[in-house]
């Protein structure tokens, strides 16, 4: 019987099986001796330098949507002066993680997906194999390690860049100094509102290295599967993002807030 004919919960049994295999060969490879740090530079490069412009971007217009947005309804309430309370908050807690997150799965994921794909359709990494490379320390590993290590930077300097955003917004209709700006946003955010968002770009930025390698890295023989690897790997990857934000959202509401 072949995988097509299979039920799909058999399907979705056997392929979370696979993930866990590739899972244990992962670690198993990050402990070993060897590690290519040459690769996980350049790794680090690819993936943070190059979506530094995106990730930006992305979060200073949002900041700044955000603020015109919010504005309206606080002035309502009488509110204007928690306007920068309101979106360091939003933006630390939530917005901020989670866009770059989302936006890292479309660009990061996809890519690495595509990239081993295309060397597993090439038989490049069995070639790797067989001349004696370790293609998993040398593909995978350092792959999910820098984009473990590059996704929490990226929303850090995202959270800045979407604060700078909000900043532009009050001052078009008013006129705040930059320093009470980040004055009053420094000091609305607790520890707690900082330490569980940080924690979860930790597992958003593994996610995202770890569908994307496996996607590619057991994508199936032939030039379509390429892009088969590279838009299953968004999804599954963004899917997952969500799933670690709620849990992660639940249990700091426990620990934390409660």
């Amino acid at each position: 019987m072949t995988d097509q004919a299979l039920p799909k919960w058999k399907r979705w049994l056997e392929s979370s099986g696979d993930q866990v295999i590739f899972l244990k060969g992962f670690f198993r490879n990050m402990f070993r001796g060897g590690f290519e740090w040459s690769e996980f530079v350049r790794q680090c490069y690819e993936i943070g330098y190059k979506s530094f412009t995106l990730v930006g971007t992305t979060a200073f217009i949002m900041g700044l949507v955000l603020a015109l947005q919010l504005r309206p309804t606080l002035v309502d309430f009488g509110a204007e002066s928690m306007l920068p309370k309101t979106l360091a908050v939003s933006i630390i807690r939530e917005i901020g993680p989670v866009i770059t997150a989302i936006i890292c799965a479309g660009k990061i994921s996809s890519g690495i997906g595509a990239e081993l794909g295309s060397m597993k359709v090439t038989e490049q990494i069995d070639a790797m194999d067989i001349s004696g490379a370790n293609p998993m320390q040398y593909l995978v590993v350092t792959r999910i390690l820098a984009t473990t290590l590059m996704v929490p930077l990226l929303t850090l300097l995202g959270d800045v860049l979407g604060l700078l955003g909000g900043f532009l917004a009050i001052n078009i209709t008013g006129n705040v100094s930059l320093l009470l700006y980040f004055h009053k946003c420094v000091g609305s955010i607790d520890f707690s509102d900082f330490l569980p968002a940080f924690i979860k770009t930790i597992f958003f930025g593994f996610v995202i290295g770890f569908i994307g390698c496996y996607k590619g890295y057991n994508s199936n023989k032939g030039t379509e599967s390429v892009g088969l690897a590279a838009n299953s790997a968004v999804v599954a990857a963004s899917l997952w993002i969500f799933v670690i934000d709620a849990i992660v959202v639940q249990i700091s509401s426990i620990l934390i807030y409660h």
